[in-house]
């Protein structure tokens, strides 16, 4: 889970490391240019939601034509990731909206 989660949180436009070269080339490949990092994205631990304790699950939230793109990166990246099927999609959906809602409530107790 680490290195997808530096995966997902790299930026390489704010990479310090890069040269100016590096960059301009970047500015013309595809691949470089999914960068998850300025998406919104949850990842979390299976266990976590009363699932699968060996795995991770990662939802992300981003237009139609980034989420293709995105997958082949990750499958690229990350063999042995997997889409969850329609049901166990349903249900880490609704885990998020919940987890969100009670977050945004919780600030509302705060500052309300």
């Amino acid at each position: 889970m680490d290195a997808l989660k530096k995966t997902l949180e790299y930026d390489p436009y704010l990479d310090k490391s890069k040269t100016e070269d590096e960059l301009a080339r970047m500015k013309t490949d595809e691949e470089a240019n999914i960068i998850f990092a300025r998406q919104d994205y949850w990842l979390k631990d299976g266990i976590t939601m009363n699932l699968d304790r060996e795995k991770c699950y990662l939802a992300i939230s981003a237009v139609d034509e980034f989420l293709g793109k995105a997958e082949t990166k990750l499958k690229r990246l990350y063999p042995n990731l997997a889409r969850a099927d329609e049901e166990l999609e349903k249900k880490i959906v609704g885990e998020i909206e919940k987890e969100r809602s009670e977050s945004e409530s919780g600030l509302g107790m705060i500052f309300g």
